[in-house]
Order: C-alpha cells, then structure tokens, then sequence
C-alpha cells in the first residue's frame, strides 16, 4: 500500500447490537475479513458494543477489543461517530434499534428474520419509504454465499436447466427432538421453525427461482410444554416444524419443509430443482459440491455421458474474495458468514448499495407471516394477499 492511498482510505466505525451466538459470527468475521478478501480502500473498526447486561457487553468490548461496552443501544444506533450498525439481537428486539438506526442515518447489517411480527415488518417499510432512507444495508442471509449456491444461481441464470418444474428445499436439525430441551426464547412466539429455519428457506427459493404465488402450510408442535433453567413448566408458543407446498409465479410448484425435530441430524440443508433441461442439488453438510445432471446427454453407447456431475465448488470465490487457504479445502458454515459480510463491506467502501437488502428482509417476513397465516386458517393462501395496499 502506498501512502497516497493510505491517506484515502476511510475508517468505518461499527457499533454491534448483541452478542451471543450470531453476534460472536459478526465479529469474527470481521476479524477474519483480511485473509479472506481483496483489501478494501477502507478500513472497519468494531468500536462498540451493547448487549442486555453490562457483564457481557464488558465481555464482548474486551473480545472485540472495541472502546464502549453499554446496555443501551442507542449509545450505538444515535451516536454520530458510528457509520455501521449491527442487529444481532433476539428477533423480537429487533425493530426499535432497526427503526432508530433509519432515523440515524446508518449503514445497516442486519441478521435474519428482519422483524417478529407482519406489523413490525411494514413498519420497517413505512420508515425506509417516509426517510428516503439510501443508507447501504444488508440481510445476514449468509447461505447465498456458499460457492456452490452461487454457483447454482449462474446456472440457472443461463437457463442451463430449461424451464423449471419442480423443487424441494428442506432445512433439518434436531434441536427440539427430546422433551428434554430446556425452554428458552426460541420457543416463544418470536422464534420457531418457520422464523429460525424457514426463513432461510424462503430467501433462497425467491433468490434462485423468482416470486412465490400462494402456498398451502402445516405447522407442527410436538412438546407443548418443557421445563425452563428454573425448572418452571413452560408453555412453547412456536412451531417445531413446518411443511409447506409452494406455487411459483413461473408456474414450477416446490415443497418446502423446515424441522427441528430431524433426529439424526444438525444442520442439513437440502436442494433440489428440476428442470426440462437438467437438474440441480445441493446438501449443506456436504458443501464442498454441487452436483448437476444434464438431461440433453446421451445414454449410448452403454450409457454414454448421462448421469450426475459432481462439482467440486469447495472454497472457489471469485475476488474481491480469495480462495484461502486453498480452492480444494472443505467449506463451511463460518466461511459463508465471512462471504456475506464481505458482500456488505466492499458495496460500503465503494458506496453502492447490494443485496439481499432490509426490502428483502421484508418481503421474507412478509412470506413467513403468509405461511403462519395459511396454516392458522388451514388453506391456500396468495402472498398478494398478506401485502397491505
């Protein structure tokens, strides 16, 4: 680096809003950035952070080596000193310090889903449309930056499968299996399968294939009660599972199913699309490949070239992010994060705006609340129908 350049460079300062699992993600991706990706013109300080009780915003400060622990997120979402923030709370403490952070101004990165309720939701969108809010932002919806899914979507792009018939997405833990599982936020209203896993789901589907029409959903509750770290019977107020059959506005139908009660697994993520011309799929625990069947090869002679490919994606990003440590290791579930991130950070330091961004974030609560929707009333539902006018 010369010093003329040093001397351009800007120092973005980030505030980050909670600090458990997905905050401790966000910030180790930061500090993972510089092996990972192009050097930008810019640089990225984490300066503060707020949590829910001073002990732990005292522990992430001294993690992030940034300047101020606090409690109250304003002293992150109203500072004038702070460019970048980071939502990284629970998902029903979301909307405040999102609404705050519109008003102020800031670059906004923040995690999935965007809201806890359809109302919250709009009033998001009543914000951005009122503000003319243009600030840079971006959804954590990190599964789109694994390079077999980009890879997937240039395929699609080339209409490599034809005209797409049908697919199934499935997104598999097991983390609600056993009547054991103490209670905690994530079986309020607030969390669930749809919300945690679904949404997900229902970025890639309107990521990789376009809008979805209507759907028909069934959710499933399996333990409506547990014991909370109190030893307190609770009452569990979300879904353990959802199942969903989906109709595409290109007219391909799909089915989409996300479950916490997939004993035997932990974090399995499944793909399927098939098309006139070929065939894709994809399964996360096994992200090194994609695989893709060409329908148009020839089954002669004694079977020709007809059959699934194998391709070995593995860590193979084209810049600005490298293919460290090496093009042929294993890829995993961190190094995605680290991909969405740097999404974000290089369309900050040449001041663009990207996607997925908070209109996405919407329009995947806007699906959600359709899906919970459709299987409260048991029925078809329109996602037409869940948009205010």
């Amino acid at each position: 680096m010369t010093p003329n350049t040093a001397l351009k460079e800007k120092t973005y300062r980030v505030g980050i809003l909670g600090f458990g699992m997905i905050g401790k993600v966000h910030a180790y991706a930061y500090a993972a950035m510089p092996f990972y990706s192009v050097p930008m013109n810019a640089t990225f300080r984490i300066t503060h952070v707020a949590t829910s009780r001073k002990e732990t915003a005292e522990q992430a400060k001294s993690i992030c080596r940034a300047d101020v622990a606090t409690t109250d997120y304003r002293e992150i979402t109203e500072n004038p000193n702070i460019d970048i923030v980071h939502i990284c709370t629970p998902n029903d403490l979301h909307v405040e310090p999102l609404l705050s952070a519109i008003k102020h101004r800031k670059k906004i990165y923040c995690d999935k889903p965007l809201s806890a309720s359809l109302e919250e939701a709009e009033s998001v969108h009543t914000a951005l449309q009122e503000s003319k809010y243009a600030e840079i932002n971006q959804m954590t919806f990190h599964n789109r930056f694994f390079p077999a899914l980009i890879r997937a979507k240039k395929l699609l792009h080339t209409e490599a499968l034809g005209r797409i018939l049908q697919f199934r997405l499935g997104y598999f833990h097991s983390s609600n299996a056993s009547a054991s599982i103490p209670f905690r936020w994530k079986h309020t209203q607030f969390g669930g399968a749809v919300r945690d896993l679904g949404s997900h789901l229902l970025d890639l589907t309107t990521h990789l294939l376009g809008p979805i029409e209507s759907l028909l959903a069934e959710t499933m509750l399996a333990f409506p009660q547990r014991l909370d770290s109190a030893n307190a019977l609770c009452d569990v107020e979300s879904e353990d599972a959802v199942s969903m059959l989906v109709r595409m506005q290109s007219g391909a139908s799909g089915v989409i199913e996300a479950t916490k009660l997939a004993t035997g697994n932990e974090d399995e993520m499944l793909l399927e699309i098939h098309g006139e011309l070929g065939a894709l799929r994809f399964r996360l625990m096994q992200p090194h490949y994609l695989e893709f069947f060409d329908a148009r090869a020839t089954d002669r002679p004694l079977g020709g070239d007809v059959g699934w490919k194998r391709i070995p994606c593995g860590g193979r990003y084209e810049l600005p992010d490298y293919d460290f440590p090496s093009p042929k290791a294993s890829i995993g579930w961190m190094r995605a994060h680290v991909a969405c991130l740097s999404n974000f950070l290089h369309a900050v330091a040449e001041d663009r705006q990207t996607t997925p961004d908070l209109y996405q974030g919407i329009a995947v609560d806007r699906l959600i609340y359709t899906v919970l929707r459709s299987a409260a009333e048991r029925r078809w539902v329109d996602v037409e129908s869940i948009i205010p006018a």
